[in-house]
């Protein structure tokens, strides 16, 4: 495969900075446990840095992995997907950030932004961001997707929208008939146009990565000392179930890097360290859980307020 190696490399150090970034941020917010660290190769190619944080006071578990991985043959799900000969030669990158929080009224957060190409001229950036809460804050989504907005717009005035409704159609639950969380932004084959198009899609993604503790760490910090008891906790365990179905069964990240060879454990750090089950759960009638079951987790225009 042909490519631009100096320009590979830049896009790698760009993510393992934006690793170490959060990982210091998240340890400044829960120092009770250290991160683990595991650096792994793929045979055929590559490799990628596991930092993650298990049984935290604040954070039960948090993964921050860097992946860098090239070979010569397409994982099948993204050659289907994209209509692309499977013999193709390919590099690909990407920061992936996943946090469960302990406190049941902190939600689970989840981000990426990755890099992929084919060859010199065939390339594109993607990412994006969402939120998972098991209580609904009406304020914390709006302050989230504020945030996003400004994010986007600093980009381009027409990206939120868009991001926000491709975020709202993946993230779906279409056996249940709701939405993982809140929804975010998520942004696919971003490809700027013109001779300076790849640098402004680096940009772009720098941005993106210095986004995610603005957009979430302050929810965190207005929520991560709020008293909770055995309901909340039970309640919390259901919706990370949820959390638990969608990976497995609909995301794509998940299919390509098992696909591509890469680190199982690096791959599935990003489920819950426990979640429930039960058949034909039914939060009691009037309760704040059966209110967000049904009002909460769908689409809403959180950034205008409603």
């Amino acid at each position: 495969m042909q490519g631009d190696p100096g320009r590979r490399a830049e896009v790698v150090e760009l993510m393992r900075a934006g690793q170490r970034a959060f990982v210091r941020d998240l340890t400044e917010l829960d120092d009770s446990v250290e991160f683990s660290v595991r650096d792994w190769e793929r045979p055929g190619g590559g490799g990628g840095h596991a930092r993650v944080l298990d049984g935290g006071e604040v954070f039960e578990r948090a993964g921050v992995n860097v992946s860098a991985m090239n070979g010569d043959r397409l994982p099948a799900s993204l050659a289907t997907r994209r209509g692309l000969d499977p013999e193709t030669g390919f590099f690909a990158t990407g920061l992936s950030v996943v946090v469960h929080p302990r406190n049941p009224f902190v939600p689970s957060f989840h981000g990426n932004f990755r890099y992929f190409e084919t060859g010199a001229d065939t390339w594109w950036f993607g990412g994006g961001m969402d939120l998972s809460p098991s209580y609904g804050f009406t304020q914390d989504a709006m302050e989230f997707h504020r945030t996003l907005r400004t994010y986007c717009d600093d980009f381009d005035l027409d990206l939120y929208p868009a991001a926000k409704k491709t975020c709202d159609d993946y993230f779906q639950l279409a056996h249940r008939a709701e939405m993982r969380g809140i929804g975010g932004i998520f942004f696919d084959e971003l490809r700027p146009d013109g001779p300076d198009g790849w640098r402004r899609g680096l940009s772009f993604v720098r941005a993106g990565i210095g986004t995610l503790a603005a957009a979430y760490l302050p929810i965190v910090r207005r929520r991560m000392m709020l008293p909770y008891g055995d309901r909340q906790r039970e309640w919390q365990l259901h919706r990370r179930g949820r959390y638990v179905e969608f990976n497995l069964l609909y995301d794509r990240g998940t299919k390509f890097g098992l696909q591509a060879g890469g680190n199982t454990e690096a791959i599935l750090m990003s489920l819950p360290p426990t979640a429930g089950w039960s058949f034909d759960f039914q939060p009691a009638v009037g309760s704040a859980e059966a209110d967000d079951a049904t009002t909460f987790y769908q689409v809403r225009d959180w950034a205008a307020g409603h």
